[in-house]
């Protein structure tokens, strides 16, 4: 999955259902306003609440950067 793939448009967080940033670095979606990141594995985002994991708040400053990238 790239940051042009049309698909990103329409996904959203399975939990608050807004928009999910793409961090192709870490292959992952993340949601910034929960601090919940979603894998992507072989391409395909895994977008089941059961599927999110909330990281440190490091974590959530790392992506914070790499989405501003």
């Amino acid at each position: 999955m790239d940051a042009d793939d049309p698909l990103l448009r329409i996904l959203a967080c399975p939990l608050d259902k807004g928009p999910l940033t793409l961090l192709s670095e870490q292959n992952i979606l993340y949601n910034p306003r929960l601090q919940l990141s979603y894998p992507i594995v072989d391409g395909i985002p895994q977008l089941l609440p059961s599927s999110g994991s909330r990281g440190t708040e490091d974590d959530h400053a790392t992506y914070l950067r790499a989405a501003a990238e």
